[in-house]
């Protein structure tokens, strides 16, 4: 998981966590309801980045850990909880930046070297001895 309870407290208060996951009103934060969300968030992270980074991430980059909670976030709307025009531009700043860490435009900050996995279907190129001659001719 990337992304703790905390977590979503500090980055959109304690208020709006509850708002987000309180389907009983009972005034709290629904554990489960947002250890749901926070899971959904991290599986769909694994999704973009697994292609290019090994999983799991031995440390996770602090930048996913935003991004997890705006997914997150975002998953929550729907039921009774307004979809606001910030909540879906956050959640698709975050795809955004998946796909170009997926795509390799962008890399994961603290990952070892900072780099991507190895791929093992890259394409290699070898120098060697020319076949042909300009004539048409072999060597």
């Amino acid at each position: 998981m990337y992304a703790t309870r905390d977590d979503m407290v500090k980055r959109f208060g304690e208020k709006e966590v509850i708002a987000l996951t309180d389907r009983d009103y009972t005034g709290q934060i629904d554990e489960a309801v947002l250890s749901e969300a926070l899971a959904d968030a991290g599986v769909e992270i694994d999704g973009y980045i697994g292609g290019r980074y090994p999983l799991p991430l031995a440390t996770p980059p602090k930048i996913l850990t935003g991004y997890a909670c705006d997914i997150a976030r975002y998953r929550l709307c729907g039921s009774g909880t307004q979809l606001t025009d910030d909540i879906r531009d956050r959640y698709r700043d975050a795809v955004k930046f998946l796909e170009l860490a997926a795509s390799g435009r962008v890399t994961l900050g603290g990952m070892p070297g900072g780099g991507p996995a190895p791929v093992d279907n890259t394409v290699q190129f070898a120098t060697g001895s020319r076949v042909f001659a300009r004539d048409g001719g072999a060597f």
